[in-house]
């Protein structure tokens, strides 16, 4: 199974596992009186649409350049990681919206089998943040990052309720609502992350320049190769799953123009077959000394 297939496969096992745990939630939170429970089951149909929204976005990255995408679809993929990301800040409108209803409305204190549903969603979602998160590592994909991180907010808001309901229940009268104050501090952290994880996303739709150590690995690769002189000028940008990039490369100035194109040609193969995820190389060849024509005479 390919990289992509396994990273396909896991956003495919969170959406099941997803729908399931809603219908829990809200079950039992209809049952044993926890209305951020039930919250925390709306926001988990709200990451059925976010992870299905990652799902395509990969599926459309991974189509090879057409005529009418000379420089592929990986856009896509930058695109479904901020619509994910946009998505927790609604899962976290939504539970912040419930929390303060239910804490201007007094309510019966949750039962204490809550909790122990509780401990199987965090233990389940993170679980699904976990694998979600190594194969966003390996693909180096924002959106599967963005859909981890969709888990692992799933996670945290259902650890704040059972602290909540844990002190509701040790409190006794008068702490009804302490599962609806965790709910509450949870979404701040939930809305952060989405910010965060926006900010990635928006960065590669704006093709920001990745980290200077990738461009250092790009100048040691190519300057590897027989006949490379100097590397003048190095351009990448990420572009869904891969980086497409440019890059200056200065040879003999005396050289010919069949065998310098040679050497760009070598550049670009050695390049493409590294570890780097690169898809696109264009190699610019350019003289290493600089020639100054002939002053004319008076």
């Amino acid at each position: 199974m390919s990289t992509l297939e396994h990273g396909m496969r896991a956003v495919v096992l969170g959406v099941i596992a997803n729908l399931s745990l809603a219908v829990i939630k809200i079950v039992t939170g209809v049952v044993g009186n926890s209305y951020a429970l039930i919250a925390d089951g709306i926001e988990s149909t709200a990451d059925v649409v976010s992870s299905l929204v990652v799902w395509a976005g990969l599926r459309i990255a991974s189509q090879p350049a057409d005529e009418e995408h000379p420089y592929g679809h990986g856009k896509a993929e930058s695109i479904a990681a901020a619509i994910a990301a946009l998505g927790l800040f609604v899962a976290a409108a939504i539970i912040a919206t419930q929390s303060i209803r239910e804490i201007l409305e007094p309510h019966e204190a949750p039962e204490w089998y809550t909790l122990v549903v509780l401990v199987v969603v965090i233990a389940v979602k993170e679980f699904l943040a976990r694998r979600v998160l190594n194969a966003a590592d390996a693909l180096e994909s924002t959106s599967l990052r963005v859909d981890a991180w969709h888990h692992r907010s799933d996670a945290l808001t259902s650890a704040a309720v059972a602290i909540g309901i844990a002190v509701a229940l040790w409190g006794g009268p008068g702490y009804e609502a302490a599962d609806d104050w965790a709910a509450l501090i949870a979404c701040g952290v939930i809305a952060i992350n989405g910010l965060i994880l926006l900010r990635f996303a928006v960065r590669e739709i704006m093709d920001e320049t990745v980290p200077a150590e990738t461009q250092q690995k790009i100048r040691e690769i190519a300057g590897t190769i027989d006949g490379v002189q100097i590397i003048e000028k190095v351009r990448v940008r990420k572009s869904g799953l891969g980086l497409h990039m440019d890059i200056h490369v200065q040879v003999d100035a005396q050289m010919t123009v069949r065998d310098s194109h040679a050497i760009g040609h070598r550049v670009k193969d050695t390049l493409l077959a590294s570890t780097l995820r690169i898809e696109d190389v264009v190699v610019h060849i350019e003289p290493a000394a600089e020639f100054h024509a002939p002053s004319k005479q008076p």
